[in-house]
């Protein structure tokens, strides 16, 4: 099976989700894939609070959790800005865990999820359009995906409370574009990329990819809580996509800073080079921001 630039990727039904990514996914407690809902974000997160997390005698006894859904009608990304979506276009669904991380430790965990999707989503298109190809998927920091400069997929991290208020419940979210990029550029005003497009002659699978990235969160949890962003940080530079980029930080529609980007931090800030020196960002929305064209150099795209 094939599909060209213009198809949607083939979508099984949420019985079919619900079913294979249970057999994919046996150390989740618990799968489940619906037609509709609210946002999975926020529905894991008030189990979570019904539920009371885990506890002493039962550490993770309700989590591990996956939840997906073929459309969500208040879905968000970060800033709480909604996700624009339609049923069949779009991968949304989200993971519960109860990481043994503890909310001090929770400032580098966004871009750690975001190099670890980031490698994971490169493995499945290297087999398909080799290496160099794959290598178009980058990570904006803190964990956007974009394949060259438009946006494929926005990650978005949260917490809920557990009987340990030091060591909340995190809910990751994600939506995954898989068509309809070009008419969502358009409504949009700027680029945004999806499988399909990326794709072109090729199948993709999209119960295993969920089940992919599922399972590199359920490690990345692992690792960070053993070593933090520490055992991340040397990968991120194989994702980076706003090295050398000129950037401005803007928190609540206010700009902060400009400056270049230059990497993480070991603590996983990003990194801006300005005038007065290198300054580590932690909040705030990042933008890239075109370079003023000269007459010794050529217009660039950003």
């Amino acid at each position: 099976m094939t599909i060209d630039s213009n198809a949607a990727i083939p979508f099984p039904a949420p019985d079919t989700f619900r079913e294979r990514l249970g057999s994919l996914l046996p150390e989740f407690d618990a799968v489940d894939w619906v037609k509709s809902t609210g946002s999975t974000n926020k529905d894991l997160g008030d189990l979570a609070r019904t539920m009371g997390g885990a506890s002493d005698t039962t550490p993770a006894a309700t989590w591990p959790r996956l939840l997906g859904a073929h459309l969500q009608t208040a879905g968000k990304g970060r800033a709480a800005r909604p996700w624009h979506n339609a049923a069949g276009e779009c991968l949304m669904f989200s993971c519960g865990f109860a990481p043994k991380i503890g909310t001090g430790e929770l400032p580098g965990l966004a871009p750690a999820l975001g190099i670890a999707s980031c490698l994971a989503l490169r493995n499945v298109l290297t087999p398909l359009l080799g290496t160099r190809a794959a290598h178009h998927l980058t990570l904006k920091w803190p964990n956007d995906l974009q394949w060259k400069s438009a946006k494929l997929a926005g990650i978005l991290v949260e917490t809920a409370p557990s009987v340990k208020p030091q060591q909340p419940l995190l809910v990751i979210g994600m939506g995954l574009n898989l068509s309809g990029a070009a008419a969502l550029s358009a409504d949009l005003n700027r680029p945004v990329a999806d499988l399909s497009q990326i794709l072109v002659g090729h199948a993709v699978d999209p119960i295993a990819l969920v089940a992919t990235l599922a399972q590199a969160w359920q490690r990345t949890l692992h690792d960070y809580a053993a070593k933090g962003y520490a055992a991340f940080a040397p990968r991120y530079q194989e994702v980076d996509g706003l090295l050398g980029e000129h950037v401005d930080v803007i928190d609540q529609g206010k700009l902060l800073h400009t400056g270049v980007a230059c990497g993480t931090d070991s603590i996983g800030r990003l990194k801006i080079e300005t005038a007065s020196g290198i300054l580590p960002i932690l909040v705030g929305d990042v933008s890239i921001r075109p370079r003023t064209p000269t007459r010794s150099s050529p217009t660039r795209d950003a």
